[in-house]
């Protein structure tokens, strides 16, 4: 035990200890509310670190981490193997090398946990789509009709319209835009003939 303590305190693991205290006082500091866990979220960190998507403390503390466990690990080793004092100084430059390629791959997988690809669907994302009416008719009360998503699948949503033109079943109509409060997309009478994308 008085090895290992020796060689965390010891260069050039001390180095890594000392950085490994500063983040277990940082994570205490969030646990407490004291310090927004936020607060280092960044991009540009989080790339130079080899972990885009993910907030940059977590990075930096899952490397400091693994380097100072890297370093401690290589000084014992090398203690224990007789190794001259060159090594320690090897162990300087290469544990943050391995702890970066290390942090990479250990935190690869949380990428979609702080940042997924996808932002979660939205009713706004029905805006603008042509939507086929289901119902028998459509005015400022009633009326439903079919949407397809951008994934392909469909949805049944509430339907309105103020225009002269009715809205029947089987109607193309264009969702122009959405009420919050009443849950339904204002439709129009939409003619598929004029859409210059099934033209031509």
């Amino acid at each position: 035990m008085d090895e290992f303590i020796d060689a965390a305190l010891g260069f050039p693991a001390g180095i890594f200890t000392v950085a490994l205290a500063v983040v277990v006082v940082y994570w205490l500091l969030v646990l407490f509310g004291v310090v927004e866990h936020d607060a280092w979220e960044s991009d540009a960190g989080s790339c130079a670190l080899g972990t885009p998507g993910v907030p940059v403390a977590v990075s930096a503390s899952v490397l400091i981490t693994v380097a100072w466990f890297t370093g401690l690990v290589g000084t014992v080793l090398a203690d224990r193997l007789g190794l001259g004092g060159g090594s320690a100084l090897l162990l300087l430059a290469l544990a943050p090398l391995v702890a970066r390629g290390a942090t990479g791959l250990l935190l690869r997988p949380l990428r979609r946990v702080f940042r997924p690809d996808d932002p979660p669907p939205s009713r706004q994302d029905f805006i603008g789509r042509i939507a086929v009416i289901r119902t028998g008719r459509v005015d400022t009360r009633f009326g439903q009709a079919e949407v397809a998503a951008a994934d392909g699948s469909t949805a049944i949503v509430q339907v309105r319209q103020y225009a002269a033109d009715p809205l029947t079943r089987g109607s193309i109509a264009l969702l122009y835009a959405y009420d919050e409060p009443g849950e339904f997309f204002w439709a129009a009478p939409y003619d598929t003939a004029l859409d210059p994308r099934t033209t031509g």
